[in-house]
């Protein structure tokens, strides 16, 4: 567990932190979804034994996850402005819930979620961060963490699963290059 008793001085996400792994990611989102488009849609939904199965399958469960978090970051009491941008993306019931039905529409989402990603990270605040959030987890279960520890996890989420999905893609001939933060 991460160490509660960090100084703000010493916290894992700051606002610069947060604005910088929103930028990231959907820059990393862009070159990883334009990637896939490379291969046939049957290619994308075939399984390749990975913990979601398929490339398509991998990505929609990322997207899955980002709705999932965002929603929960809407609960904090000033995150009006997250809140109303949420409105027209539904919350996810399930970790394999079918976001879109084929890669174009999933990237369309994408999009969507890193613009609102974006725009979310770079108004967050010092004081938002040190704050506790309460959330429910998929199967109700009650807790309270630390907001920047868990702004923290869902930018690392995005790169565990693009991780997986690069290595697919790789697997099926399609070399992405570069994915290191220090590359954007």
């Amino acid at each position: 567990m991460l160490d509660a008793t960090r100084t703000a001085a010493t916290r894992p996400m700051t606002p610069l932190t947060a604005a910088l792994m929103a930028d990231y990611n959907r820059w990393m989102n862009e070159r990883l979804y334009e990637a896939a488009a490379g291969l046939p849609e049957a290619e994308l939904a075939r399984d390749r034994g990975a913990f979601f199965g398929s490339i398509l399958q991998t990505l929609n469960h990322v997207v899955v996850a980002d709705c999932i978090w965002l929603h929960r970051f809407a609960g904090q009491p000033d995150a009006a402005e997250l809140r109303l941008a949420l409105a027209g993306i539904p919350l996810p019931t399930s970790l394999r819930e079918e976001m879109a039905g084929s890669l174009a529409a999933l990237h369309e989402r994408r999009r969507e979620l890193d613009e609102l990603t974006r725009r979310w990270a770079g108004a967050l605040t010092a004081e938002q961060l040190e704050a506790p959030l309460t959330y429910r987890n998929m199967a109700g279960r009650s807790f309270r963490r630390n907001f920047g520890h868990l702004v923290l996890h869902f930018f690392n989420h995005q790169t565990h699963h693009r991780g997986q999905a690069s290595t697919l893609l790789f697997q099926a001939g399609v070399d992405i290059g570069v994915t290191d933060l220090l590359a954007v």
